[in-house]
């Protein structure tokens, strides 16, 4: 105990520099107020008990563990500098100097420890003889010598197994074939969609997702003969709509709703997209209409994060490379607008089947979170009686995986492939979600358990590591949630429709 005054001052003084931060959850800030959960509330200024040894420490709200984690756990470079620090203050000349006393005929009288610093001598060496235009090179080897390797940056939007989303690479004969499939089915006069669901649940192909999200949405007719009078009409429609309402987004009734939108969309991810002040104009137009014409939710944090990977599939109709490279502003004006507008009559397909997640007091996402409490008691007891042991309220967590679709959870390129699965799944984002965030909760099982106290288990089940996650993984999880749907039907009987 005689150390806690000193860890009490290490955070205080790296509370700017410690990894793995909790932050505020925009679009899903705060779950609904529940007055049984915040009725032991603890006033502000008063220092909590001091731990029973043996027995961890219990928050008695999630407000008051974020309040006291809110200023910790950001990811900085303190190890980075520390090293490079340390590379800096090696002397060459030494090293030099040592490696040419060193007798390279008697190397094999040398111990496993000598050979390995002689090696690294003769490196130095050699590195020292480059002529000097190649210093910038010589130093930058000499840091990644310095510093711990971290895998390269995956795309935001990254070819993955068996379906592009990025790039135009060489395709795998399998990946033909299923491309194959997909045209095929798309050129015939009506588009068989019962087909086209069955092709698209594993996944469809980035050269033709476009048309086949709109066909599954329930956007474009089956009937290819009609498709483009449609889309012609639906696209006039929209920005009939921006001509009625958008100019009174200042008005004293919408200005709020407004404020908030245009407070949200620099929130949102990926940055190198949405703050593109074109794409921003975008979204704001897209939120801000679908709020005026749904007043019985208006626009809720959460709604923004949805157009996100219909503007994206709906981009790469128009271009080859990666998204996160591209200057939206540089694509001509007619297919921005077509892009704008097939964003917005495809977010609200979608949000028709899930409204009452946004309603007053959101309802719908309070009873997905009691079924999924539901459901993952009779999956696993021990993942749930852990999370009862430590007092952890699914709310606390998944409020966020069903207002965000997992959204902040998974990369933009996981939540493209995953929502190909979702449009192919009868109810899929407003039933299958379920199953597929019981499956995501499972997935971490062991790391939970491993976890002996409120703070860790809300830092872990914040942050989950899925940076570097594929389709894959996606694939992995929807097969499981795909058997629990069968296996599991009948757990949450409240929460079917």
């Amino acid at each position: 105990m005689s150390s806690d005054g000193n860890k009490k001052q290490f955070w205080k003084r790296n509370a700017a520099k410690v990894p793995g931060s909790i932050q505020h959850v925009y679009g899903a800030q705060h779950p609904p107020f529940d007055p049984l959960l915040h009725a032991n509330l603890i006033k502000a200024g008063n220092k909590p008990p001091p731990a029973t040894p043996g027995k961890p420490k219990k928050a008695t709200t999630f407000q008051e563990f974020e309040s006291i984690t809110s200023d910790a756990w950001d990811v900085g470079d303190d190890d980075d500098e520390l090293l490079a620090m340390a590379a800096q203050n090696l002397n060459i000349e030494v090293v030099m100097e040592t490696a040419n006393k060193v007798n390279y005929f008697k190397l094999h009288r040398l111990n496993p420890l000598d050979v390995c610093l002689c090696v690294y001598a003769a490196l130095i060496s050699l590195i020292s003889l480059l002529p000097p235009d190649a210093a910038g090179e010589r130093a930058a080897l000499h840091r990644q010598r310095s510093l711990p390797h971290r895998p390269p940056v995956i795309p935001l939007v990254a070819r993955m197994a068996d379906q592009n989303t990025s790039g135009t690479p060489a395709m795998t004969e399998r990946e033909a074939s299923r491309l194959d499939k997909f045209k095929q089915l798309l050129a015939g006069p009506n588009t068989d969609l019962d087909e086209l669901r069955k092709l698209s649940w594993s996944g469809i192909p980035r050269q033709v997702r476009p048309i086949a999200w709109k066909l599954l949405s329930g956007y474009l007719p089956a009937n290819a003969e009609r498709r483009e009078s449609v889309l012609q009409r639906k696209r006039q429609e929209y920005f009939g709509f921006i001509q009625q309402y958008y100019d009174s987004r200042n008005d004293e009734h919408h200005q709020d709703t407004y404020r908030q939108i245009h407070i949200d969309i620099p929130r949102m991810s990926p940055e190198s997209l949405v703050l593109q002040p074109k794409v921003t104009e975008i979204f704001e137009r897209i939120l801000f209409i679908w709020a005026i014409r749904h007043p019985a939710s208006g626009y809720v944090q959460g709604i923004n994060d949805l157009v996100t990977p219909f503007f994206v599939v709906f981009v790469f109709e128009y271009i080859e490379e990666e998204v996160e490279n591209f200057d939206v502003s540089s694509l001509q004006e007619e297919a921005l607008r077509n892009i704008e507008a097939d964003s917005f009559w495809c977010m609200s397909k979608l949000l028709d089947g899930i409204q009452d997640n946004y309603t007053f007091a959101q309802p719908g996402i309070q009873k997905k979170v009691k079924a999924l409490e539901e459901l993952v008691s009779r999956i696993d007891e021990s993942v749930h009686r852990h999370m009862q042991q430590y007092e952890v309220e699914y709310l606390q967590f998944a409020f966020r995986w069903m207002n965000n679709l997992l959204m902040r959870e998974l990369p933009l390129r996981c939540t493209i492939r995953l929502w190909d699965t979702y449009q192919a799944e009868p109810e899929g984002f407003s039933h299958f979600h379920l199953y597929v965030c019981a499956a995501f909760l499972v997935r971490w099982r062991k790391e939970i358990l491993e976890e002996r106290d409120f703070q860790g288990l809300m830092i872990l089940l914040q942050n989950l590591p899925t940076m570097h996650w594929g389709n894959e993984e996606v694939s992995v999880l929807l097969a499981e949630a795909y058997r629990l749907k069968f296996a599991f039907a009948d757990a949450p009987n409240h929460y079917k429709r």
